[in-house]
């Protein structure tokens, strides 16, 4: 069932990809394509094809392939155009999933297709090349399939069985040095019998794109001298063609505009993620940024060239042309985001010798290549220069940095358990917080706004808690705004305290009460997500927003209901999600928490009055209704039972897994799940398994002072 869906899913974002294109209007559809082979486009015309207002930025090669097409209809070439790239697409995401380094157990082997084709959709680049009418799929394809070209079924050395047991730790006749020797074998077997014909697509590709050239020295590096010289060979005869055919583009192209640069955008624009559009942002002009470009490019390059090798020789070549292909796009004068691709690629590549730390790596590159860089990141001006060059600084990390284990390392196929009682990644919790609180944001901005919906369900709140006898909003909201220290105490409470109190809790929690914290942090996001589902099906005009009824904004100030965007207050936020409050929701989390956390009386006194006094502030502030912080009630409790769920889910599978001998998991090797216990360690030390609900706050672990 899980496969199926996971087909539906990449089936349907597929379609929804092909249909966000074709149902644009012909002149916002392929800009960039229909910009060169327009009436008057560069590929239609005869002059120059960099001389135009809307200059080519592909090169003379390129240009000169897609001439042919110039005689295709409009409409019928947008269609073509759109499949055609589906199909690249769909063959690009198949030829990487194949690819995975063996052994590759059977549900992975299941679920990487599918998985690789709905990545593939929802990046960046891909819905950058759509929408723009490129050809940046096709050379990422032509590499990816010429490097592949050359490799064997087993690799490296075809470790089979008794490679498994070496890896593992188990008796063998096979060692670290004769696997390294089997590596070095099979790096021959590839120059003898991966042939030219890698070469030749990989110099087709480095003419279409030239920063794919650094393949070229890869091949050589790793024993495929023959496929390394006719690859540059390929991509000197489709370039000299080209300058014979069209001499002053090719010029204009290699020589004025140095492989292209300040073809298209400014270079220094942000959507360059190259190391010359990061130099440019920062403020070097002239000599010095051309220096000191050209250092970090030879220093990233061969640096990348190493790594790749190494990868190699151990037999994941896909991770090696992501290494390679993150270096590219790094030292590429213009990164484009059609151009990134081989950033997302690199999640091939296993970081981390617990599970918990595994997922640091892939989830990082997954949200750099498929969200805005400035989701990553909080809003402050220090962090501003990270958030735009998100991709920059992945590919860096990638290419350079990040140190991926190889397959004869302890950890590739059986890493340490990370349980219920691990701390888990610090890194990796700092990241999903972020970008849950920007999905928070965006949801909630996005929600239904329209003024008259939001307003009726105003009046039927109001009317409710009138048959009720419980309109208590407008007597509090008076007292506040008459009372000075009251008013100002009130506002100050509403805006510190609803982040504060909470990041304070799992801070002490993560670092003091692990098992807790996961339990926490579990039934605030399920909350959370049920909150804003609440923003969504049930748009509600807080008090302060209803007209005509006298409530007075003391936090905002007064807000102008004739101005459709109401003020300047819209600019940040929907105003119109307040059902439920999730000031009062996380209030009372923070107190159930605090409940369980600790038997002092003092401390639960404060933790319980805490929810009491963060309903009377929404209320006196005119910004919620008392059945607001009801329905914050609700969705908190619903919070916690749904964590509970997922815990004793998680104690059923753990238990189900282990009495039956359940096979590895995907990612893991095929032995992954034999030894002492499934995923357990065989050392001294190793953590005793939690029994179902241990996470849950509500244990008698968590109510210990």
């Amino acid at each position: 069932m899980l496969l199926a869906g996971l087909w539906l899913l990449a089936l349907a974002l597929t379609v929804r990809q092909a249909a966000a294109v074709l149902r644009l209007p012909q002149d916002e559809r392929f800009v960039d394509l229909f910009t060169w082979i327009g009436d008057n486009g560069v590929l239609r015309v005869h002059g120059s094809l960099y001389d135009s207002e809307t200059p080519f930025t592909g090169t003379p090669f390129a240009g000169l392939v897609l001439k042919p097409l110039t005689r295709a209809a409009e409409q019928g070439l947008g269609v073509a155009w759109t499949f055609g790239t589906l199909l690249l697409v769909v063959a690009l995401g198949v030829v990487a999933a194949r690819a995975l380094p063996g052994p590759v157990s059977r549900r992975t082997a299941l679920f990487a297709v599918p998985g690789a084709l709905s990545l593939l959709v929802l990046s960046v680049p891909v819905r950058n090349t759509f929408h723009l009418g490129q050809t940046s799929v096709l050379p990422v394809l032509l590499v990816l399939v010429g490097w592949l070209l050359g490799r064997e079924p087993e690799q490296p050395g075809q470790l089979g069985q008794q490679g498994q047991r070496a890896q593992l730790g188990q008796p063998g006749r096979l060692g670290q040095r004769e696997l390294r020797a089997q590596a070095r074998r099979y790096g021959a077997l590839v120059g003898r019998f991966g042939g030219g014909a890698g070469g030749v697509l990989i110099g087709v590709a480095g003419a279409l794109q030239p920063a794919t050239l650094l393949f070229v020295p890869l091949l050589w590096l790793t024993g495929r001298r023959r496929a390394a010289v006719l690859g540059g060979g390929t991509f000197l005869i489709c370039t000299l063609a080209t300058w014979a055919a069209m001499p002053d583009d090719s010029w204009t192209y290699w020589v004025h505009h140095v492989a292209g640069v300040g073809l298209g955008d400014a270079a220094d624009a942000t959507a360059n993620q190259s190391l010359h559009g990061a130099l440019l942002r920062a403020g070097l002009r002239g000599v010095p940024e051309a220096v000191l470009l050209a250092v970090l490019m030879a220093a990233v390059s061969c640096l990348a060239l190493l790594r790749a090798v190494r990868y190699a020789r151990d037999g994941q070549l896909l991770l090696a042309a992501a290494v390679v292909g993150c270096a590219a796009v790094v030292a590429s004068p213009m990164a484009w985001q059609h151009q990134q691709l081989w950033v997302l690629l690199a999640v091939v590549g296993r970081v981390g010798r617990r599970t918990g730390d595994r997922l640091v790596w892939p989830v990082f590159v997954v949200l750099v290549m498929t969200l805005d860089g400035t989701a990553l990141v909080p809003k402050v001006a220090a962090f501003a220069m990270l958030g735009e060059n998100a991709v920059l600084l992945a590919a860096l990390l990638g290419a350079c940095a990040v140190p991926f284990l190889t397959r004869d390392s302890a950890g590739w196929s059986q890493p340490q358990h990370s349980g219920p009682l691990s701390r888990p990644n610090l890194m990796l919790e700092l990241l999903l917080i972020r970008v849950g609180y920007w999905a928070y944001s965006y949801v909630r901005g996005h929600a239904p706004d329209s003024r008259s919906l939001a307003e009726g369900h105003g009046d039927q709140i109001l009317t409710a808690e009138s048959f009720l006898h419980i309109d208590i909003e407008h007597s509090l909201n008076k007292l506040a705004a008459r009372t000075e220290w009251l008013r100002d105490a009130c506002d100050t409470y509403y805006t510190t305290f609803h982040f504060l109190v909470p990041i304070t809790l799992l801070a002490f929690l993560y670092m003091r009460r692990v098992p807790q914290y996961r339990a926490a942090r579990t039934a605030l996001s399920f909350a959370t997500l049920l909150g804003l589902v609440g923003f969504w099906l049930y748009p509600l005009a807080p008090p302060r927003l209803m007209p005509g009824l006298g409530y007075i904004d003391t936090a905002h100030g007064p807000q102008d209901l004739s101005n459709p965007d109401f003020g300047a207050l819209t600019q940040l936020s929907n105003q119109y999600a307040a059902m439920p409050s999730l000031h009062v929701g996380w209030s009372l989390w923070c107190a159930i928490v605090v409940f369980f956390l600790t038997r002092n009386r003092w401390l639960r006194a404060l933790g319980a009055l805490y929810p009491l006094m963060t309903t009377f502030v929404v209320m006196a502030t005119a910004n919620h209704y008392l059945l607001d912080a009801v329905g914050g009630v609700v969705v908190v409790a619903a919070g916690f039972l749904g964590q509970r769920w997922l815990a004793r889910m998680r104690g059923v599978g753990e238990a189900a897994a282990q009495t039956a001998g359940d096979g590895p998991t995907a990612g893991e090797g095929p032995t992954a799940g034999r030894g002492p216990a499934a995923g357990e360690s065989s050392k001294p030390g190793a953590e005793e398994p939690v029994t179902p609900g241990a996470e849950s706050p509500v244990s008698s672990r968590g109510a210990q002072p």
